[in-house]
């Protein structure tokens, strides 16, 4: 993997949206998240032609990606949020402007295929760290997701990651302009589920499991089964609140591709189980991550019986949230539970 130059106070940032354009129906969200920028990160943020344009064709927002991965002026990009087209048109990209140009990617959920996209042009990202949902949380930013935000934008070299105490998945509706006042609604974390043996260490590659399906089912580039052997793997389920069952027939895709047993670790974030269109009880959440965890488990161990599993970690799409490094470094050891990335 290239080397990724880190940024300094002032420089201009590009903010994209490679899927779908948020900022063009909740404005206001995406003010905030600009002003959060500028004032916490001390960062410039440069919008493009697309970036509020709803319905976009995948022409355009492959132009803006191309041209903001090309301007020297432009030292990191940004994602306002997911979506769930990037499939369509990732895959058709042209590698050079992104290869002769590396430089740090921020998104999550969709942008699991430019990440992926980018991996095969042999630059690094960060899954993670999106300005509708990060930078713009409402009442105030998370301070466990600004403190990773900052090592991974400025900081570089081997990071211990941490565990979260608290965390939250309960959102507040972006159309009520009041929210933006509230602070959202936190619980306990119940840290990091540990399986298996041995230290290991490996390149990180995966993304949002949905994503992940879809690269599988449509025969996108990913790495090479001799590569996978380096590889640990991320991955976290989206709001969608995917069922135990699609999940298990992820991973055995996964298994019956030969993947699985190649490589050498698997990191998980943690599961969101609740959206406004399932407001699961606390009891039901609390069940549906068991039961994700049990079944992600039980499907890894039919295909490789001793590489670390480490699950509910602060990745995805709940809060707080670490900006993994993607194509990054990472040691696990397992004797110490503890878990170390390059940014």
């Amino acid at each position: 993997m290239k080397t990724l130059k880190k940024l300094q106070p002032g420089d201009r940032v590009a903010i994209l949206s490679p899927s779908f354009a948020a900022p063009g129906m909740f404005p206001e969200i995406y003010e905030l998240g600009l002003k959060r920028l500028r004032d916490i990160f001390e960062l410039e943020p440069v919008e493009y032609p697309t970036t509020r344009q709803l319905g976009a064709s995948a022409k355009d927002r492959a132009r803006d990606l191309i041209a903001a991965f090309e301007d020297p002026e432009i030292k990191a990009v940004i994602a306002t949020i997911g979506g769930d087209d990037q499939v369509t048109y990732i895959k058709h990209l042209p590698k050079e402007p992104f290869s002769n140009n590396p430089k740090p990617f921020f998104g999550y959920s969709d942008n699991s295929h430019f990440a992926n996209f980018l991996w095969q042009c042999g630059v690094p990202s960060f899954y993670g760290g999106s300005i509708m949902t990060q930078y713009a949380m409402q009442g105030e930013m998370d301070g466990f997701t600004v403190d990773y935000l900052k090592k991974a934008l400025f900081d570089s070299g081997e990071i211990e990651l941490t565990s979260s105490d608290t965390f939250n998945e309960i959102g507040l509706d972006w159309s009520d302009i009041s929210s933006l006042e509230k602070r959202r609604e936190y619980q306990s974390n119940d840290g990091w589920y540990w399986d298996g043996e041995g230290d290991t260490q490996g390149i990180s590659w995966g993304g949002c499991l949905e994503s992940i399906d879809e690269m599988l089912r449509h025969g996108v580039d990913i790495s090479t089964l001799e590569a996978f052997e380096s590889i640990i793997l991320l991955t976290e389920t989206s709001e969608e609140i995917p069922s135990t069952d699609y999940v298990h027939r992820v991973f055995r895709a996964l298994g019956e591709r030969g993947i699985l047993e190649r490589i050498q670790g698997v990191l998980v974030g943690r599961p969101k189980s609740w959206e406004f269109d399932k407001p699961l009880s606390e009891a039901q959440r609390k069940a549906y991550k068991r039961e994700q965890r049990e079944v992600i488990l039980k499907t890894i161990r039919q295909y490789n019986a001793e590489i670390p599993v480490v699950q509910n970690m602060d990745f995805g799409h709940t809060d707080p949230q670490i900006p993994m490094p993607y194509g990054g470094s990472y040691r696990i050891d397992v004797s110490r539970k503890t878990i170390s990335a390059f940014f």
